[in-house]
């Protein structure tokens, strides 16, 4: 029976703060750019580095942080990339030119990824089988919280003061987490390891050059040099990457993990649900401003119900995955998540912001139910001494799914709008709504995209939601030793 640590709440309060502000740093750049385009003299091909450096560097060594916590321990990295994050944060907020705060999201990139696969992993190190889905709600909770609030908040910190105020809020909460890690927190880590810098570069290289791809995808044909390339190298790293890692002793990525059916189940079925996700912000925020005319913090605020029904059915969902089990769960939450994007393909240009606000909130019930049981599925399948490299493994899927889900649901908005479109008309929405007596149509052609994406992402979901059923078991008939987490003392 694992103990329970005395101060594991206190613990959580920590790995929220960290994951925090993670979350709301990657939102409340959205609404940073104009201002601190305009500050700093930052021109398109700046601000596209300012938005991806992070990002690439983030994706490119998920996995080789978590290796790194588990063996060298989860607490010492989660504290240097605090550290690291809360320094370029101060770096970046008081950045002169383009490339200073290219430089300071790259580096805010490399602490964003040591934190990330440590908070999770000491989650599920530091809480029994019995606690583990209520923590991982309120985790859950708290990056729907950063998410929704994040835009609403660099709205309000610009207004107040200036485009750094979104970099200087991280300094104070990274300190913050420091401190409580610091002196709350145990040291956790795998048995020792020997290194594996050939997987780790393999692996870094080949992430950062797919996340590359999916960028480039919508501004490129795909037989561009620009996409062939950085695809050509996804491909090869990954597949000696993998090829590698099934032939070493000590490999970085346990590969037998996926042998877990609910690691393999929980794994894809959340890829298919942040590929539906991905666009979600993107269009239902051009939606707000451009269709029903809102100002962006009010199209920061109209997506208040989603967090709101995440929050309320966390925890419902947590306490019912206990009594129904984890499967069922998320197979339920995943069909309601479903539901809320064919209720979205059916918006149209006159519809106002009962429907869509109404929309938001099932979703995010949906999400509430469904992702914590998830990750507890998947994440109840490492062994506690893989804990790190098996967050980063849930992390990095994760982030690929919602990279992918940007990319391919962005141009199947902008090719079903073109179609809808008469010839001749400018491409982009937000050009087109500006030419006189072209405005309602590309209003109406604009929500007829929309839905014709969120059928696409509903559909998409609503696999992830069969694939759940199908393919996770619960423990109580699982018979494969691989699907028990190790005990932790």
């Amino acid at each position: 029976m694992q103990e329970r640590n005395p101060r594991r709440w206190w613990i959580l309060v920590v790995l929220v703060l960290s994951t925090l502000v993670l979350v709301i740093d990657n939102m409340v750049l959205t609404v940073a750019v104009p201002p601190l385009s305009e500050d700093i003299g930052a021109g398109p091909q700046d601000i596209q580095w300012i938005l991806d450096s992070y990002i690439l560097v983030f994706a490119g060594l998920l996995l080789t942080s978590g290796s790194l916590g588990d063996r060298f321990g989860r607490r010492k990295i989660m504290i240097i990339g605090l550290v690291l994050f809360g320094t370029s944060s101060l770096l970046a907020a008081f950045a002169a030119d383009p490339a200073q705060l290219i430089i300071a999201r790259t580096v805010m990139g490399v602490g964003g990824a040591l934190i990330m696969p440590s908070t999770l992993s000491i989650l599920i190190t530091v809480f029994d089988d019995k606690e583990r889905p209520k923590a991982m709600a309120v985790w859950s909770a708290a990056a729907t919280v950063g998410f929704v609030g994040g835009p609403v908040l660099g709205g309000a910190l610009i207004a107040w003061f200036w485009w750094g105020a979104v970099f200087l809020i991280n300094v104070p909460i990274a300190v913050l987490a420091i401190v409580a890690a610091i002196a709350l927190m145990p040291e956790s880590k795998g048995p020792w390891q020997k290194p594996d810098p050939l997987g780790a570069l393999l692996s870094a290289a080949g992430m950062t050059a797919f996340v590359w791809t999916i960028i480039e995808l919508p501004k490129y044909s795909f037989t561009d040099a620009e996409v062939l390339v950085p695809l050509a190298v996804a491909v090869v790293s990954l597949t000696a990457f993998v090829l590698w890692e099934k032939r070493t002793p000590s490999p970085m990525v346990p590969l037998k993990l996926f042998k877990a059916r609910n690691f393999s189940g929980g794994s894809f079925s959340l890829t298919l649900v942040q590929i539906g996700n991905g666009g979600l912000m993107v269009v239902v925020t051009q939606y707000l401003q451009f269709v029903l005319g809102f100002t962006p913090t009010e199209a920061g605020l109209a997506f208040l119900p989603m967090a709101v029904g995440s929050l309320l059915f966390n925890g419902l969902g947590a306490t019912l995955g206990q009594k129904l089990g984890n499967r069922l769960m998320a197979c339920v939450g995943l069909a309601v998540i479903a539901g809320s994007f064919f209720f979205l393909a059916t918006l149209s240009a006159d519809s106002g912001f009962v429907g869509i606000g109404t929309a938001l909130f099932v979703l995010g019930a949906g999400g509430g139910l469904a992702m914590p049981a998830a990750i507890a599925a998947l994440m109840g399948t490492v062994p506690a001494e893989q804990a790190g490299v098996g967050s980063a493994l849930n992390d990095t899927i994760q982030q690929l799914g919602a990279a992918l889900g940007v990319a391919a649901l962005g141009s199947i908005l902008s090719g079903a709008f073109a179609t809808e479109m008469p010839a001749g008309s400018p491409a982009s929405f937000g050009d087109a709504i500006r030419v006189p007596g072209l405005a309602g149509t590309a209003r109406t052609a604009f929500t007829d995209a929309m839905s014709t994406t969120f059928v696409i992402s509903g559909i998409a979901v609503l696999v992830a939601s069969a694939l759940a059923l199908i393919v996770m078991r619960d423990k109580k008939t699982d018979d494969t030793a691989a699907e028990q987490p190790a005990v932790v003392h």
